[in-house]
């Protein structure tokens, strides 16, 4: 029998029949197509090792070899020439996409210092984007053969456009997403009871105003 990873197996099996209810047919059932990984090495453009090693660590993160980015114009108040590398960067699909998402749920996640959740940056096209600011949070890296602590920019992207799909799917493969923010919550039920108390004030004067015009 041939090799799934879990989270497609989960996909298949348990998210589409779950996701289905809300849809007309099964083709609109969002789905994860790619995990792009993007570091940038800043300083480290002119030096050759600090290249190597990020795109050294970046392949061992992902799984699959990284790709260097390449300068497409000539910037002078970054001493910047086109062509300079200024980063390293990796695309996952198929099963390297669904083993790196699992790792990164089960393993990564809980050794970020201080996670207290993710928090609901999507771009408004489907597309989740997260930061890590340290690249020891992966269980890949040891701290003992590392020169820096560098960061990188993770992003999930999907086939649909709509943020509230893209969430209920990440929700679904296990993305801890933070709760919506308790002081938007606590405002908007103010705003909702002053709105309340206010259309009682002023129904009370007109019944009353009605009452002397009365007598």
């Amino acid at each position: 029998m041939a090799y799934i990873p879990n989270l497609k197996n989960k996909y298949y099996n348990e998210i589409v029949p779950q996701l289905r209810k809300r849809y007309k047919s099964v083709m609109e059932v969002p789905r994860l197509e790619k995990i792009c990984l993007n570091q940038g090495v800043g300083k480290g453009s002119t030096d050759k090792k600090l290249i190597e090693s990020a795109q050294q660590e970046m392949t061992i993160i992902a799984g699959q070899k990284a790709l260097i980015t390449r300068s497409n114009k000539d910037i002078s108040n970054f001493k910047l020439r086109k062509g300079m590398p200024v980063g390293v960067m990796v695309t996952l699909r198929g099963d390297r996409m669904y083993e790196f998402l699992d790792r990164f749920i089960t393993a990564t996640l809980p050794r970020i210092r201080d996670f207290k959740g993710l928090d609901h940056g999507f771009d408004g096209r489907g597309n989740f984007t997260m930061g890590i600011k340290e690249q020891i949070a992966f269980t890949e890296i040891s701290i003992d053969k590392i020169n820096n602590i560098t960061g990188m920019d993770i992003t999930f992207v999907t086939n649909t456009n709509s943020n509230e799909d893209a969430l209920l799917l990440l929700k679904q493969f296990g993305l801890p997403f933070k709760s919506k923010n308790i002081k938007s919550e606590s405002k908007n039920i103010i705003e909702k009871t002053n709105s309340s108390s206010e259309l009682e004030n002023k129904e009370s004067t007109d019944k009353i105003k009605e009452t002397e015009l009365e007598k």
